[in-house]
């Protein structure tokens, strides 16, 4: 019955709290400020830079911090030509390779990314990396963060307001914000939407790495690559919510020539 309850707070507040995804134009719930959302990626982004060893001055950190900017550019221009860059207001990007094999990367509101080593065999060059990083990126600019912490808030704290989470349960809320982020336990009843978001985050994905000057049909044989991965064991946490692969590859496909119209040449 809660669970009953939870899903129809859910569907009516959609209506009522909701904002168009770009490109997409899916309706999105949306219970929290953009500021707020940014305040708690900026903290979490912090988090788990602390817990982490961050690699510097090699050709790997490097290449991070090349293609990051040139995704982040490309964009900060698709947003102007939209007229929403309100959705990176007070963002301040930065990218940081973090020494750990698990094979996975994100992004967070307020413009923290991080590339974990174990993926960079898997993406193997700047191309490569232009769609790891374009897919995470797209969750921040499709606000998938806001949308999930909207979700978990009202499943897990009864619908508490944000104000009076952060104020008497701080450590749930910053749990509740990693797992919104793609960085914490995911809860089982928000998984099939999760795929949903990252469905989403590839056909986004591809257009910023077309825009950066990437061509986007690496896409393919990355994915490809990512599926061989995942054979016969655990998938990688990269995988853990994404949709199957044959299917995630054909939907990659059919959304290719709309991400060309954005490639202009280059990578």
């Amino acid at each position: 019955m809660k669970r009953f309850i939870s899903l129809t707070i859910v569907g009516v507040l959609v209506f009522i709290y909701c904002q168009p995804v770009p490109i997409t134009s899916r309706k999105q719930l949306h219970l929290i400020p953009q500021s707020q959302m940014t305040s708690l990626g900026i903290q979490s982004y912090k988090q788990v830079k602390d817990s982490l060893k961050t690699i510097t001055g090699t050709s790997e950190s490097e290449e991070v911090t090349r293609v990051g900017k040139k995704i982040t550019e490309a964009v900060a221009a698709f947003l102007k030509d939209k007229n929403e860059s309100d959705r990176i207001k007070d963002f301040k990007w930065q990218y940081s390779l973090f020494q750990d094999s698990s094979i996975n990367a994100w992004a967070m509101p307020g413009g923290g990314i991080g590339v974990f080593t174990g993926i960079l065999p898997y993406t193997q060059n700047d191309t490569g990396l232009a769609v790891v990083m374009g897919h995470e990126v797209a969750h921040v600019i499709a606000q998938h963060g806001n949308e999930r912490m909207s979700q978990l808030l009202l499943v897990q704290l009864g619908g508490v307001g944000l104000s009076v989470a952060l104020s008497q349960k701080p450590e749930l809320t910053q749990q509740l914000a990693l797992a919104a982020f793609g960085l914490g336990s995911q809860i089982g009843l928000l998984l099939p939407y999760s795929r949903l978001q990252e469905s989403e985050a590839d056909r986004l994905g591809l257009i910023f790495m077309a825009i950066a000057g990437y061509n986007p049909n690496a896409a393919i044989a990355f994915w490809q690559r990512m599926a061989e991965a995942s054979k016969g064991q655990k998938p990688p946490e990269f995988l853990s919510t994404h949709p199957e692969d044959e299917k995630r590859i054909e939907d990659i496909k059919k959304h290719i020539p709309e991400a060309m119209g954005y490639y202009k040449g280059g990578s």
